[in-house]
């Protein structure tokens, strides 16, 4: 999980929250990214609906040239 990542949040199969991931904390402490395995809290400005079995990933979004 990374602060200011694009995240999506998936139940039963189904995407009910795209936006952007606002605060990422780690043992009490402002976090600005934390790895696969390991505890964290996370908030949205948007979305606060969360419920046990939800799936939450984290992506980014790229841009690249075209190489002709």
């Amino acid at each position: 999980m990374q602060r200011g990542a694009m995240m999506r949040v998936m139940r039963d199969g189904n995407k009910i929250f795209e936006g952007k991931l606002e605060a990422l904390k780690r043992f009490k402490e402002d976090a600005k990214e934390v790895q696969a395995g390991y505890e964290c809290g996370i908030s949205t400005s948007a979305f606060s609906d969360f419920a046990e079995g939800d799936v939450i990933e984290c992506f980014e979004i790229r841009m690249t040239a075209r190489k002709q």
